[in-house]
């Protein structure tokens, strides 16, 4: 066998590219291959740092007005948070636990009641078809009971990844509350020396950013929370609580979270008929009017930065590869790329001051 050497010149220039190309191709598709496996990861981390930002500006803000080391003011905000959380669990707790188990045994009703409801349309006879009659259906044929082995088993393996990946949050969130320049200083190692400012200022403005995001994220839940509560009591649909429970945690995803958080308060609402159902239709077209039209331009001005259609793709995209996180996490990881592209490209690259951030 030749010898690379022992080949004339262009044809040896020609094979050091051919390799050159395989090997970029092979190193990018690692690269594309490492961060898909650790994405979820990623996101994971994300939503570590999304609990331990408020706690540090919280502490922050009571060390400034205390002069308390941000260590004890830390400890006194963690305090309150689960004095407040035991409270409010301890009041409100009961009630909706008693509604949970109710929606349990109503459930079964609700959903065959959206069946008679859907059979008397075309179109809704035409999608029931596609609905198992009952759940017994799953017992029926051959390996029925493989089947519901299989669906139990994956719910009691999804309830163990839920647990693990809060259980990762939570000791995240304690790590980066505790020593947050340390992390940040690893990071801004990373940087050659005459950018590591650049660095440590990028990082300020995505602690800002994000901050400024999730609290305006929770003034939102918890006004679509009370508004939901409020007009479906007024309605007199059943479990109001935690259908405007559901409503506010769900808010938190932009775009998909109101048609989400709509479903159960229309199913529901079909029990007392389809008239019923239309002015619960209306009330939530009502709530998210007020808080997208309202609050959000008020207290959320930075998701506002960003346009709806951007928001929805990367929704779509980062939801493709890590499921119900990814669609979850989507809006804060979009506000820290928008805070990067704005920072690392238009700004220090274009040199255009023009765009603020």
């Amino acid at each position: 066998m030749m010898d690379q050497s022992q080949l004339p010149p262009s044809q040896s220039d020609f094979v050091r590219r051919v390799c050159i190309a395989v090997g970029i191709t092979l190193l990018f598709i690692g690269i594309v291959w490492l961060l898909g496996a650790a994405f979820d990861i990623l996101l994971l981390l994300l939503a570590g740092v999304l609990v331990a930002v408020p706690m540090r500006a919280a502490a922050r803000w009571v060390s400034r007005k205390t002069r308390w080391p941000e260590g004890r003011s830390l400890l006194v905000v963690g305090l309150v948070l689960v004095g407040t959380l035991v409270g409010i669990g301890t009041l409100v707790a009961p009630q909706i636990g008693a509604q949970a188990q109710e929606l349990q045994k109503e459930l079964p009703n609700v959903l065959q009641n959206a069946r008679r409801q859907l059979e008397q349309t075309s179109w809704g006879r035409q999608l029931v078809d596609q609905i198992p009659q009952s759940p017994d259906k799953i017992l029926e044929g051959g390996g029925g009971g493989r089947r519901l082995a299989g669906r139990v088993f994956g719910v009691v393996s999804g309830t163990i990844n839920t647990f693990t990946d809060l259980y990762v949050v939570f000791f995240l969130a304690l790590f980066l509350m505790a020593e947050p320049k340390l992390y940040v200083n690893g990071l801004v190692s990373l940087v050659p020396p005459a950018g590591r400012q650049r660095a440590r200022h990028i990082l300020a403005r995505i602690d800002a950013d994000l901050l400024g995001w999730l609290l305006g994220t929770l003034c939102s839940m918890a006004i679509v929370g009370i508004l939901s509560y409020v007009g479906l009591s007024l309605l007199g649909v059943p479990l109001a609580g935690i259908l405007a429970l559901f409503a506010a945690l769900i808010t938190f995803i932009p775009n998909l979270g109101p048609v989400l958080a709509l479903i159960p308060a229309l199913l529901f609402a079909l029990l007392d008929g389809p008239q019923q159902a239309l002015y619960v239709l209306g009330l939530y077209v009502a709530i998210q009017f007020v808080e997208s039209n309202l609050v959000t331009p008020l207290i959320q001005k930075k998701l506002n930065d960003i346009p709806p259609a951007l928001l929805l793709t990367a929704q779509l995209i980062i939801g493709a590869f890590a499921g119900t996180l990814g669609l979850i996490m989507a809006a804060p990881l979009l506000v820290i790329g928008m805070v990067l592209v704005k920072t690392l490209y238009v700004q220090y690259s274009l040199d255009d001051t023009s765009v603020e951030v």
